[in-house]
């Protein structure tokens, strides 16, 4: 138990290798549900089909033969929504709890009618002891999605908001386990899943501003108990794209030439005062990881060489999915390489000017062929210029 009759009931996915068909789960995934016993029996949130089986028996030990009230329905990601049709079977009578947008998914998803208890934002529902507040957060991140809170507990059921990567090694909530890991997956979570809808994360935060929360019940890594405030502020920085003074590195090459570029430029930086300086590959590293630090850190600055009269392909899809992100406040450098026909430098430029709008930070350099004395100077001002910029 939880608390207050509240119960965890989800299931751990060790097995997926990436999560959406997108992002690695080296840690693996929880997919979290909750049981409220009461008066009525209500159930928060569903797990994926997959694991239906493991999930109904951890749902009858702990309410036995007795039937579900209630299935409240935060989010209609089938992560999440997709035991809905099996769980109706088991529990026929069950009333499910949505918002207009929900009932119009789940019709979609699994043919199920609008016949459940519709609710709109500030709708409660007592289940006897506990009573439960339904908060609509549309685009968190779906459309349909919502939070409840049960006021009575002051526990929130926040569906994906405040959810991170990794499964549950044994201990669900946050004070009773070592939380390390889950940190930086929460980032990495948050950036790639959340990371585009910064404005709709503030306006939930805003709705739940002032209001006593003890316990956070996410669908995604632990119940936060112990770091509620922490976690709170992390989601806040976030979705303010608030950052750290740091400088993310990240290069496509060929053959080593780009690279050197790269090594030069880093250590200037850190040689004029940058502390914080990760380096990426495009290629070699997931780009869930460097998004990650893209939402940490301020500084960018991208390299890549000139492929087919274009950019390289990995450092385009990069810059692509930074873009889709619409992040904001990040200092922007670039260089680039060719062999006979220069491009690269003048796509990034494009990239930048049409979509990331980022503020421009030093020169761009463009390197022919390999490295000279010449363009390992501008590499080493630009470096140079990225750590006066980062350092105010």
């Amino acid at each position: 138990m939880i608390t207050n009759n509240i119960h965890y009931v989800g299931v751990n996915d060790r097995n997926k290798a990436l999560f959406e068909g997108l992002w690695p789960l080296p840690y693996g995934v929880s997919y979290n549900s909750y049981l409220i016993v009461d008066e009525k029996v209500c159930l928060i949130d569903t797990v994926e089909v997959d694991f239906f089986v493991q999930f109904i028996e951890n749902i009858r030990a702990v309410i036995g033969d007795r039937p579900i009230d209630y299935l409240v329905v935060n989010h209609m990601e089938p992560d999440h929504s997709g035991s809905l049709a099996l769980l109706k079977k088991f529990y026929p009578e069950v009333t499910i709890v949505g918002n207009k947008k929900t009932f119009g998914m789940m019709a979609g998803f699994y043919g199920i009618g609008n016949e459940g208890l519709e609710v709109k934002n500030g709708d409660t529902l007592s289940l006897g002891t506990h009573e439960l507040q339904f908060v609509l957060t549309p685009m968190v991140h779906w459309p349909e999605t919502m939070v409840t809170l049960d006021t009575t507990a002051h526990v929130l059921f926040s569906g994906d908001a405040f959810g991170c990567f990794g499964a549950l090694n044994g201990a669900v909530v946050d004070s009773d386990m070592r939380c390390d890991d889950f940190w930086l997956e929460m980032v990495r979570y948050y950036s790639n899943i959340v990371g585009k809808y910064g404005t709709p994360v503030q306006n939930a935060l805003k709705k739940l501003a002032g209001v006593q929360i003890d316990y956070i019940c996410a669908t995604h890594g632990p119940v936060w108990h112990e770091h509620v405030a922490k976690v709170i502020d992390i989601y806040d920085r976030l979705s303010r794209y608030e950052a750290e003074e740091g400088l993310v590195i990240c290069y496509g090459t060929m053959y080593g030439n780009t690279e050197r570029m790269a090594e030069v430029i880093a250590r200037a930086a850190a040689e004029a005062g940058v502390k914080n300086i990760v380096m990426y590959n495009v290629s070699k590293t997931h780009h869930s990881y460097i998004l990650r630090d893209v939402f940490r850190y301020r500084g960018l600055i991208v390299g890549a060489p000139t492929y087919n009269t274009g950019l390289y392909h990995e450092m385009d899809v990069l810059l692509s999915e930074i873009a889709n992100r619409d992040i904001k406040g990040r200092l922007l450098g670039w260089f680039g390489s060719f062999a006979w026909a220069g491009k690269a430098v003048a796509k990034i430029q494009q990239w930048n000017e049409e979509s990331l709008h980022f503020d421009v930070v030093g020169e761009p350099v463009e390197m022919k062929q390999a490295l000279t004395p010449e363009t390992r100077q501008q590499c080493e001002a630009l470096g140079k210029a990225m750590a006066a910029a980062l350092r105010g």
